[in-house]
């Protein structure tokens, strides 16, 4: 959508209210409803402010200790929310609503370089100077119940009722028992400007999964986002309810597979090109695996979804179109790409993808030597291990030169605080598990 196509619309009176969103640490939706005629009089060319703690509260929005940006003592001040306009939509499934994001900045000026959105276009930048860009597509899959997200509150999230009850992988017969909430879900992104490829049913009961085109990075992501908040509204609108959390149960989790490749600067695929940029680019994701994980799995429950046999990653290896490894590789010609599948649906998709182009020009630039391809089941190989907690993942992470080079010091400080917070409230917190092992024979 234009900003032409926006004033004819608040015009004619098509659209009377603009959502101005950020990208928070967990890639949620932050942001304010403007009035449209107050946006484009004011907002459109000065942006917008907001409280700097919207990057450094923990998931519960809840002020916490430990980030230099944003505290009590700084006297929690604003950020300025610059509008994007190159992501400026209409929203379908809300009437008279249009949206787009923003980029952070502080009142001098500068990028608020902990800003997710800025962590990615830092990576960008990298790439453009080198004469390359990143293209990627974010699969995220979710599970359906036929609660609401009141409903499921006031449970506790127990004995919900799962939209399907049995597997229904590429199900046609069980995705039509879900098909009026899940056409709404891909009609109405698309109306949102995003280009949906594809829905199918997935393996846990009431899993699902919607895929969409392969598009520039940046644009992935925004994406990414505007479809899982989209997602959540419209499900609460039919009376229903999604989650994307990596791990609900103790069956399959729900996964956010990328896949990415570089593109020259006349838009032909990198990879295909060049075999050692792209073996080099490999290397460096296997190199940098442990020591990024903390970007791919950013809670204690992300860590959950790695089991053997589940689809999901335990294995730092990679393979050719072999899904059991956490890196596999597909397409062929002008359409080969990497999958990384060790993110969960609850990743960040901005950090994600920094992290993936980091660690490639990590093997690039040290014309790091690929592996031979795993063939066969990695989960019971010999090969490195991804981390098996948030605790290991961090400490690779804190220790990683890598991350420094790539990042600074003030993301690094920024993004371990922020999982010290996550460790924090789950040490803190007194499960179902040790009530009912405890209450009664301890």
């Amino acid at each position: 959508m234009t900003v032409e196509e926006l004033e004819k619309a608040v015009a004619d009176g098509t659209v009377d209210t603009v959502l101005l969103a950020i990208a928070d640490m967990e890639g949620r939706l932050q942001g304010k409803r403007l009035a449209a005629a107050h946006f484009l009089g004011e907002v459109l060319e000065h942006g917008a402010e907001g409280c700097n703690y919207l990057l450094a509260v923990d998931v519960d929005m809840e002020t916490v200790g430990g980030y230099a940006m944003s505290s009590w003592e700084t006297g929690y001040g604003d950020f300025e929310m610059v509008p994007d306009l190159a992501t400026l939509r209409m929203v379908p499934w809300l009437p008279g609503t249009a949206m787009l994001l923003a980029d952070l900045q502080w009142p001098d000026g500068r990028d608020v370089a902990a800003s997710p959105r800025q962590i990615l276009r830092r990576q960008l930048e990298r790439l453009e100077k080198r004469g390359m860009s990143a293209n990627a597509a974010t699969e995220l899959e979710f599970i359906v119940f036929r609660d609401t997200y009141e409903g499921a509150w006031k449970k506790g999230f127990h004995d919900l009722e799962p939209a399907n009850l049995y597997n229904i992988d590429y199900s046609l017969l069980g995705t039509a028992r879900v098909e009026p909430l899940i056409r709404r879900i891909r009609n109405e992104m698309g109306g949102a400007g995003l280009t949906v490829e594809n829905s199918k049913g997935e393996c846990n009961l009431g899993q699902h999964e919607v895929n969409f085109r392969y598009e520039t990075a940046l644009a992935s992501a925004d994406n990414h986002a505007v479809y899982k908040n989209g997602a959540k509204e419209i499900a609460a609108q039919e009376e229903m309810a999604i989650t994307f959390m990596a791990k609900f149960n103790g069956r399959e989790g729900n996964s956010c597979h990328i896949h990415c490749s570089l593109a020259n600067a006349d838009g032909t695929n990198a990879f295909a090109a060049d075999q050692k940029l792209f073996e080099g680019f490999i290397a460096g994701q296997l190199a940098c695996m442990r020591e990024l994980t903390l970007l791919y799995a950013p809670h204690v429950n992300s860590y959950k979804r790695f089991a053997a046999g589940s689809f999901a990653p335990t294995a730092i290896a990679w393979g050719k179109d072999n899904r059991t490894c956490s890196l596999r590789v597909v397409g062929h010609g002008e359409g080969l790409r990497v999958e990384n599948r060790l993110p969960g649906a609850d990743v960040n998709p901005y950090l994600a993808l920094a992290a993936l182009i980091a660690a490639g020009l990590h093997g690039i630039d040290q014309e790091l030597e690929l592996e031979p391809a795993f063939e066969g089941n990695a989960y019971t190989s010999d090969k490195p291990r991804v981390p098996h907690n948030i605790y290991d993942a961090r400490a690779a992470f804190a220790a990683s030169a890598v991350a420094a080079e790539a990042f600074g010091a003030e993301v690094i400080e920024h993004y371990l605080n922020r999982a010290k917070v996550e460790i924090d409230a789950f040490e803190g917190a007194v499960t179902d598990w040790e009530r009912y092992r405890g209450f009664e024979r301890l």
